[in-house]
C-alpha cells in the first residue's frame, strides 16, 4: 500500500538537516533511484525505501541542483522567498499568491 505524499508537485519545501529548500518538481511513491545511490548515504541516517521521494529543483548559498529526498527529511518551507534555480521557469511559473503552478496547468 502506497502512502499518499505529503508535498504537492510546486511546493516549496527545505531539508529537515542540511541548509537547502527547493521546489517539488515530481514524486516517486517509493525510492526509485539507483542502490549505489543509496548506498552512499551513511548507514545512521538512510532513510527507509518505502516513503514518498521526492524530486526537487535545490538550491543552498553557494548552487543550484537537482536533489532526490526521502520525505522523512522535508519539512514545508515557510519563508516565501523565491527560488532562484534556472530550470524553475522552464517548469513552473509563480502566481500572484507566490505559488509554484506548473506551466501546463495555467490553462486550464
Amino acid at each position: 500500500m502506497f502512502k499518499t505524499a505529503k508535498f504537492q508537485i510546486g511546493e516549496v519545501v527545505k531539508h529537515r538537516i542540511y541548509p537547502f529548500r527547493g521546489v517539488v518538481f515530481d514524486v516517486d511513491p517509493t525510492f526509485d533511484n539507483t542502490d549505489e545511490w543509496y548506498d552512499a548515504i551513511p548507514a545512521e541516517s538512510r532513510p527507509s525505501k518505502d516513503q514518498p521521494f521526492y524530486h526537487l529543483f535545490a538550491e543552498n548559498e553557494e548552487t543550484e541542483y537537482i536533489a532526490y529526498v526521502s520525505e522523512q527529511n522535508l519539512l514545508k518551507d515557510t519563508t516565501s522567498q523565491p527560488l532562484r534555480h534556472p530550470q524553475i521557469n522552464e517548469v513552473f511559473q509563480r502566481d500572484r499568491s507566490g505559488k509554484y503552478v506548473a506551466r501546463d496547468n495555467l490553462s486550464h
